[in-house]
């Protein structure tokens, strides 16, 4: 009888054991990426990305859940914008793009002090922000990414593109350099898949290339993003896309909530 006691309770707790495991491999293979069980989206983290920036001018410091860089937002590659500055003897370059319509603007590069703080768990915003004129992120070289517009009233950059430098990058009116569009000198050197920069709500901007295939806006949401694998994140991500298109880098707004700017 004791026998027949003892057996019985080791058939129960085997069967325990194995409702346990099951439960909690459920809880494992049931739940997708960034997602948890109850389908609450959980944040990502961009720490991993931030030993990839390095410029002139250009630091970052981590405070709990943001980073706030500090750039003087000096194009660490040359320019014709770069001539009649303290810098001209070393990044002074006449210009050599392939554009046979470009224009030297009248403004020259100048040190700028701006802080940009980011989050560095992003997520998606419940209500979507638009973009505004001015820096709305930053490329890994320390130089401010703006939006597809080249001034107020969402004026196309139809004639603005003319002056671009063979980089594709130019000065505003107080010297801001800054870049609405590839940063070829960063796919250049990176790779036209690699990543890029971030916007203000966190979320990391990748070239134009993804798996070998060349993206367009019609390939992108209306935030100019998707969430994909990236050779950074492999469980996937969201993250924007530098297309040669209309809008460029950034679309409808930030998918994401974007952190403080000021310059």
């Amino acid at each position: 009888m004791i026998k027949e006691k003892k057996k019985l309770l080791g058939i129960y707790l085997i069967g325990m054991l194995v409702i346990a495991c099951s439960s909690s491999d459920d809880s494992v293979t049931g739940v997708e990426d960034n997602q948890t069980d109850d389908n609450t989206t959980v944040a990502y983290d961009i720490s991993s990305l931030l030993s990839k920036f390095e410029g002139l001018g250009l630091s970052y410091e981590i405070n709990g859940n943001t980073v706030t860089f500090t750039t003087q937002d000096l194009p660490n590659h040359k320019s014709p914008y770069y001539q009649d500055t303290l810098w001209e003897q070393d990044l002074y370059e006449a210009y050599n793009g392939t554009n046979p319509n470009f224009a030297l603007n009248p403004n020259r590069i100048s040190e700028q002090n701006i802080t940009l703080t980011i989050p560095l768990q992003p997520s998606e915003a419940v209500t979507k922000e638009a973009t505004s004129l001015g820096a709305i992120g930053i490329a890994r070289n320390g130089v401010v990414f703006y939006n597809q517009y080249a001034g107020p009233n969402n004026q196309a950059l139809t004639f603005e593109i003319d002056s671009f430098d063979q980089y594709l990058g130019h000065p505003q009116q107080s010297g801001g350099y800054h870049y609405h569009q590839e940063p070829t000198y960063l796919t250049q050197q990176f790779g036209e898949s690699a990543f890029l920069g971030l916007l203000a709500d966190g979320f990391p901007i990748y070239g134009p290339v993804e798996n070998g295939e060349v993206l367009a806006s019609d390939d992108l949401d209306e935030y100019h993003g998707h969430t994909t694998i990236t050779a950074d994140f492999p469980n996937g991500i969201y993250h924007y896309h530098i297309t040669a298109d209309d809008p460029y880098i950034n679309g409808n707004g930030f998918y994401g909530v974007p952190g403080n700017i000021t310059n």
